[in-house]
């Protein structure tokens, strides 16, 4: 698929998708759109013929943490892969409703999602760096991108961001996989920045993390929002109340008929309205750990 040259903080359909492109116009002309990145209407997710998640309808906010947090199986991480497209990666994923990057719909058949990730980086619950040099896991992708810019440059800077430079400044050339499993996991974050997204998803990226490394990984997500929209899939409640600037709380039903669990969003606010003053009885039941 075709697209147009894309402007540096929305994706644009090609010239036929114009009431997407209209959409995105009639947004764009609202007072308080500026700071909604994300727009998600009524979205449900499909593995074949089951439901695993239903009737999600949130906004995510630029420079803003947001985190997602519930029980085991009640579609956190799935919903997650919405923003960046990855369920399209498997086979009997089907995705229903909107998820609107800046106005335009990232399901829209005209979306190419190969452009959407180079918009909304991801950093996944295991540290997971290519085997190679340091230098080279963050070059990698400016490399294929076709980057002007100048990789040394570019790698310093996204090793910076990522509170990694100085400790590994002096090996650059040696391989990442003798990082420790905290400096795996920054520099996996460099990477994601180092295409320079407007968005970053980490999918429970502390959740393999000794403490002092999961600290260090918390504060990297506070400095980094003041350059990139962040969305944190999380079990930790405490991680979720420390770093977030807004929660959804997300649980499960069970279907009598097929005995399967479909994931719902039960709640979404505040983080200190959910951790202090919920509105839904099954929130304040999980946060303060009556169950799940």
């Amino acid at each position: 698929m075709s697209s147009e040259t894309l402007p540096a903080t929305s994706i644009t359909p090609t010239t036929a998708a114009a009431p997407v492109a209209a959409r995105a116009a009639e947004i764009a002309s609202d007072a308080s759109a500026p700071n909604v990145v994300f727009d998600v209407r009524d979205l449900n997710v499909f593995y074949g013929a089951f439901k695993a998640v239903r009737d999600v309808n949130l906004s995510v906010h630029k420079h803003e943490i947001t985190a997602f947090i519930g029980p085991s199986g009640c579609g956190k991480s799935t919903v997650l892969r919405c923003f960046d497209r990855m369920n399209d990666l498997i086979e009997s994923a089907r995705v229903e409703g909107q998820v609107l990057y800046h106005g335009v719909d990232l399901y829209d058949p005209r979306i190419d999602p190969v452009e959407v990730r180079k918009r909304i980086g991801m950093v996944f619950q295991k540290p997971n760096p290519f085997p190679k040099s340091i230098y080279d896991n963050i070059a990698f992708g400016p490399k294929i991108s076709g980057s002007k810019e100048n990789l040394d440059d570019v790698v310093e800077k996204a090793l910076r961001q990522a509170a990694l430079w100085d400790e590994v400044k002096d090996r650059l050339k040696k391989s990442a996989m003798g990082l420790s499993g905290g400096q795996q996991q920054r520099l996996c974050i460099a990477r994601a920045i180092a295409v320079e997204p407007e968005v970053i998803l980490m999918d429970e990226p502390c959740s393999a993390l000794d403490p002092i490394a999961t600290a260090r990984i918390e504060d990297l997500m506070q400095e980094l929002k003041s350059e990139y929209t962040i969305l944190i899939v999380t079990h930790n409640m405490q991680q979720a109340a420390r770093v977030s600037d807004r929660t959804a709380f997300f649980t499960t039903e069970v279907n009598p008929e097929s005995d399967t669990r479909t994931g719902m969003l039960v709640e979404f606010d505040s983080t200190n309205t959910i951790f202090s003053a919920p509105s839904d009885e099954r929130t304040e039941n999980y946060v303060t750990g009556r169950f799940g």
